[in-house]
């Protein structure tokens, strides 16, 4: 029996293999995510999937489902895009992280111009451009082997993971899959450090105000998360060490701190929030707070550690604040991409 011919639609699914183009190797930048639009409905979609990951929230599935859709999906939309509203790229219409991460994608396409059939993509964890879409992007663009790098610094299991969880389950939607590569976590990566120390430097010597203080303020986990084995508080630790030392800094000079706590839940300490607040009360007038764990500025970095803590120390009698931007797609982050990608594509391009 003849077997029917192929249909557009099929001709078109991301398994299948483009002719004539085998040769080609994808790169994918992965990042986590963010709203569509500041509409309280857009904002409730990314809030739903991201909060729903199991890897994020690990408390049991039913009482999380009654949490997340009787109380937070309820009330959270509404003050989460209000505080989208407040850095939001109003010219591109969508939030930092998007542009930046765009920008990454293209200006890292143009750094390997010299490696021949290297396709660049960019998705997000939650949210659009998905990872699916960059996955099917890459394979028809002929690519049978694919990079997929994680923009996280430090490895955790609510972030890295997850965004391995994902593009493995496009996999497996895929009859005719791409070989892939997962880059690992870059907390200790030399061209990292030397890169956060220049932006540093560059930073403190255009103010007009010497920090008595600089935070390294990084996301937070549940401490039970850590406690279960993820090594992300032990790898923060290990950049502030490194970058401390890069520096020439003291302990007291860089301190280590984490963010963006959510729930009841204990999480890592000592907390960012709390720690500027302590600061201030002993008599400190000048802070610097940089996030070495995001590789591009959004809603944690500039509406949180801009706006929220900035508040917190000068309302505590502080007096001089200012916030570090994150590497984005600066000379010295792109850097930092290029050099580990370059270092995961060898033998593949």
């Amino acid at each position: 029996m003849d077997a029917p011919a192929p249909t557009e639609t099929a001709s078109r699914h991301p398994g299948s293999r483009p002719a004539g183009k085998g040769s080609r190797v994808g790169v994918l930048l992965l990042n986590l995510g963010t709203p569509d639009s500041l509409d309280t409905p857009a904002v409730r979609r990314y809030l739903k999937e991201f909060l729903w990951d199991a890897r994020v929230i690990e408390t049991p599935r039913v009482l999380w489902y009654l949490i997340l859709n009787g109380i937070i999906l309820r009330t959270r939309p509404a003050k989460t895009g209000a505080n989208y509203a407040k850095i939001w790229n109003r010219e591109k219409d969508e939030s930092p992280l998007r542009t930046y991460a765009r920008s990454q994608a293209e200006k890292l396409a143009g750094a390997l111009s010299d490696l021949p059939g290297i396709v660049v993509e960019w998705g997000m964890r939650y949210g659009n451009p998905s990872t699916a879409a960059a996955v099917e992007s890459l394979v028809k663009q002929g690519c049978r082997r694919i990079v997929a790098f994680p923009l996280y610094p430090q490895y955790s299991a609510t972030t890295t993971a997850t965004a391995n969880d994902q593009l493995f389950r496009v996999l497996m939607e895929m009859r005719d899959q791409p070989a892939i590569r997962t880059v690992p976590d870059y907390h200790d990566e030399p061209a990292y450090i030397d890169a956060l120390a220049v932006s540093i430097r560059n930073r403190l010597a255009a103010l007009d105000f010497e920090p008595e203080v600089v935070l390294a303020s990084f996301h937070g986990i549940p401490k039970s998360y850590s406690a279960k084995g993820d090594p992300y508080y032990g790898q923060c630790m290990e950049t502030s060490r490194l970058l401390r030392e890069r520096l020439g800094w003291s302990e007291k000079r860089l301190l280590t701190t984490f963010q963006s706590r959510f729930g009841s839940e204990e999480w890592l300490q000592p907390y960012t929030d709390k720690t500027v607040e302590r600061l201030a009360q002993e008599g400190v007038k000048s802070i610097a707070i940089l996030n070495p764990g995001f590789s591009v500025d959004c809603l944690e970095t500039l509406e949180e550690i801009d706006g929220e803590v900035r508040e917190i120390f000068l309302h505590a009698g502080g007096e001089n604040f200012a916030h570090i931007p994150c590497l984005n797609d600066s000379p010295e982050g792109m850097a930092v991409i290029e050099t580990v990608v370059r270092r995961d594509l060898q033998g593949w391009a």
